[in-house]
């Protein structure tokens, strides 16, 4: 995801091949008997089940709102693959793009904010695509940026940047070492957003660097009005897994928030609206404050 320093083979030669589909290989940082970083407080989970859990959710995004992209994983449980093993599965495979999720540390507790490296600045499609994840952070997430960082600004490489033969970026999605944002990365919430920020910023780089590839998915849902006398709600986000209505990103909101789950196939299970409202020009004001308020996606849906 969403996603190295060589881009041999990579889709970069996409409209020469006639090439119809994209894999991305997501890779959760650290498993098994390497736990990565590990918190600083109780009741947080070690950055490996974290990241696993991040990792997951990208490749749902990916898989169920993008036709035509083909998403594998280096683990899908609490393994350990090596690092020779990595950069094997991706440069054997052939896989177009290398997405590794990581959770950072610090011995300062104060710092926080996310990351996204590159082996190195003439890695230029994963240069690109790591400022789209970071801008995404920062401009839709509201997540403190660090920016885009090279080997040279860590002092050393990092091999799954430095060998694999495609475009790759390594995310670090904050700092477990931070009390604030560990109980963030630990929430489902936060968990919901980063891995949207990450989807999207994904999503973006393919369909820039992939013209001749349909990615808009076969099923779209419909919803249906009546023009008589419908009513109207913000819907603000929807969630994979359930978000507890007690979260601060909701307190701050002047409203109340009402989850509904969600029957059949969709990857979503949970939607969640402010409203119903009856007069449809207080609705779009009431969802002009809820984009002001951290929830910039917020959309207006019409009900019978």
């Amino acid at each position: 995801m969403k996603w190295i320093a060589l881009f041999l083979f990579s889709g970069f030669f996409a409209a020469a091949t006639g090439q119809q589909s994209v894999t991305i290989l997501i890779d959760p940082g650290h498993g098994g008997k390497d736990p990565g970083h590990l918190p600083t407080e109780e009741g947080i989970m070690q950055e490996k089940e974290i990241a696993l859990a991040i990792s997951t959710k990208v490749g749902h995004y990916l898989t169920h709102n993008l036709a035509n992209v083909n998403v594998i994983y280096t683990r899908t449980d609490d393994t350990y693959p090596s690092l020779d093993e990595r950069v094997d599965m991706a440069n054997l495979k052939n896989v177009d793009y290398m997405l590794s999720i990581h959770v950072n540390g610090s011995e300062n507790p104060s710092i926080h904010g996310t990351e996204t490296h590159i082996h190195n600045f003439e890695a230029k499609k994963s240069y690109q695509w790591a400022l789209l994840i970071e801008d995404q952070f920062k401009n839709r997430a509201g997540r403190k940026s660090r920016g885009v960082k090279t080997g040279d600004d860590i002092g050393h490489s990092i091999q799954v940047l430095k060998f694999t033969q495609m475009p790759t970026v390594l995310v670090e999605c904050g700092f477990i070492t931070n009390s604030d944002e560990a109980r963030y990365l630990n929430s489902v919430y936060g968990q919901e957003i980063i891995a949207s920020a990450i989807f999207r910023a994904t999503r973006e780089m393919l369909q820039k660097s992939h013209p001749g590839i349909d990615f808009v998915p076969s099923e779209t849902v419909a919803v249906t009005t009546d023009t008589d006398q419908p009513y109207y709600k913000i819907q603000i986000m929807s969630s994979i897994d359930s978000v507890s209505l007690t979260i601060p990103e909701f307190k701050k909101l002047s409203y109340p928030v009402e989850r509904i789950k969600i029957e059949g196939s969709s990857i979503y299970k949970y939607k969640y609206y402010i409203g119903p409202y009856t007069d449809k020009h207080e609705a779009k004001k009431v969802q002009k404050d809820v984009q002001a308020n951290g929830f910039a996606d917020a959309f207006l849906v019409a009900f019978p």
